[in-house]
This record gives structure tokens, sequence and C-alpha cells, in this order.
């Protein structure tokens, strides 16, 4: 029968959206994982508040960028976010937990692994 469908949304990091101008490449990758649906974040290529160290010299400001952050993933149905930089998954999922949101957060290159696995 197979596995239910993963419903994935992508949140860009700083550096590879607007450093690298690299957009459109995981997306790709994301859609051509079997069995997963992506929905668009709103404000997808907006911070998550970690850039760096910026969540620890000013985590007032970080945590604001954070909570419209998970607003936005909360309203896409998303089970699942697709990360691909360190700073912004660790931040991602340390303001799930906070919240006590059911959201795993993953970079891309996890999931299609967990598909070549399953096929």
């Amino acid at each position: 029968m197979g596995r239910p469908e993963l419903v994935v949304t992508y949140h860009e990091s700083c550096h590879l959206a607007h450093g690298q101008k690299i957009t459109a490449q995981p997306r790709r990758l994301l859609k051509s994982i079997p069995n997963l649906r992506l929905v668009e974040l709103i404000e997808s290529n907006w911070c998550c508040g970690s850039a760096g160290i910026y969540n620890l010299i000013q985590p007032e400001m970080a945590n604001e960028l954070l909570d419209r952050k998970l607003r936005y993933i909360k309203a896409s149905g998303a089970t699942t976010v697709a990360t691909g930089n360190p700073g912004c998954l660790l931040q991602l999922i340390t303001g799930a937990r906070q919240q006590g949101l059911p959201l795993r957060v993953v970079h891309p290159i996890t999931l299609l692994a967990e598909a070549y696995r399953e096929s």
C-alpha cells in the first residue's frame, strides 16, 4: 500500500537564498521524491531568527522572527519542514518544541535518503 503522503514545506536559509541565489533547486529535489507533497511557505525566504549567532546576541528579535516563521509553517498545513542550514534547523526545532508543535524539521537530503530506503 505504501506510506502515507508526506506534506512538506521548505524554509530557505538566508545564505542559500540571498547569498548564493539558490531557491529552485531544493524545491525540485523535494518535488522529485515519491509520495511527498511540497506546499509553499509564505515568506519562505524570510529569516527564521537564527542568522549565525543573531539568536544569541539579539534573542528578543530572533524570537519574534521565529514566532512569525512558525505561524506561517502552521498555516501551511505541513507536518515536516525541510531546510538546508544547520542553524535554521536547530532554530526551528527549538521553536517547535517550545510551542509544543508536532513538527519534524529535517535537511532535504534526509527526506531523499528515506525515500531511497523505502524503494
